[in-house]
């Protein structure tokens, strides 16, 4: 599926990386989009569309995902190295295109957990930002070293068998559309996701660009950010917009929302992919949240 925006490559020499940024132009000052784990920038096609009548909407693949690079060192998929790639980010495309400074920054699960310990690391990076069913998960910092020497991540043993390898797209359809977590999606954001977040191979089989191994491997670096500490130096505006059917508690959203100066919580109807399954009603709450 056509999507409505411009790809351009962005080396970051000083990240050792190559992010592929999608730009949906727009008036107003620059808006940043920040996707989640195992997905990529297009899937933000549907919110994005409606965002850029007040902004220049810019959203971009992270490493390992999309048509970004794919790192293969140690530690390559920490999340802290994820929030130091957008920082860089930010800062490069602000000189190549003489940007202003981006006004508002989203992110969307694992991608909201990035944007919230960005701004919170600089308060001039973003003017205020939006977590969309952000991870947030309640780790002290004491516990680190034990839990990064644990075998047991669940998240991480599900994408390794995840099946990244397919005859087609359309033998892919045929058997994402009947179950979850596809089977709650806008039929044209699975579209989106069949024809941008898989590549097509020379002997024409379609394959997922973010393996199931880098999956994996993200999953296994939560532990670079610590939502909680992180939440106490958030100076900006923010908003925290849960999935009604999600799975992360309100009783720890509620938590992180006090630790931070300014940041409110809302609800909003449907499962943890929310810019897949109700992009329209997401779209009101950011254009609102971004006119307050």
């Amino acid at each position: 599926m056509t999507i409505h925006a411009e790809r351009v490559e962005i080396d970051l020499p000083e990240r050792g990386v190559q992010l592929s940024v999608l730009d949906w132009g727009g008036d107003g000052p620059p808006l940043l989009l920040s996707h989640a784990t195992g997905f990529c920038a297009a899937l933000w096609e549907p919110v994005a569309l409606e965002l850029r009548g007040n902004f220049r909407v810019i959203g971009f693949d992270a490493r390992g995902h999309g048509d970004a690079s794919k790192p293969e060192h140690e530690g390559a998929y920490a999340w802290n190295e994820f929030v130091d790639d957008l920082r860089a980010l930010v800062a490069e495309l602000r000189a190549r295109w003489q940007l202003p400074s981006f006004a508002y920054g989203i992110g969307h699960s694992f991608g909201g957990t990035v944007i919230l310990a960005a701004a919170a690391s600089d308060p001039h990076l973003l003017g205020r930002i939006a977590l969309v069913d952000p991870v947030i998960m309640p780790i002290a910092a004491a516990d680190i070293e034990r839990l990064r020497a644990s075998t047991n991540n669940n998240m991480a043993e599900i994408a390794r068998k995840r099946r990244s390898l397919w005859p087609s797209r359309d033998v892919a359809r045929e058997s994402w559309s009947k179950k979850p977590p596809f089977q709650s999606w806008r039929p044209a954001s699975l579209e989106i996701y069949l024809e941008h977040a898989m590549r097509s191979r020379d002997d024409d089989q379609a394959e997922l660009k973010c393996s199931g191994e880098i999956e994996a491997r993200v999953y296994e670096g939560i532990h670079g950010i610590l939502p909680f500490e992180v939440a106490e130096k958030l100076t900006i505006p923010g908003l925290l917009i849960r999935a009604a059917e999600g799975s992360f508690p309100l009783e720890v959203y509620q938590q992180l929302v006090e630790l931070a100066a300014d940041l409110s919580l809302t609800e909003l109807a449907g499962d943890h992919l929310l810019p897949m399954v109700n992009p329209d009603g997401l779209s009101a709450l950011l254009n609102a949240f971004g006119d307050r």
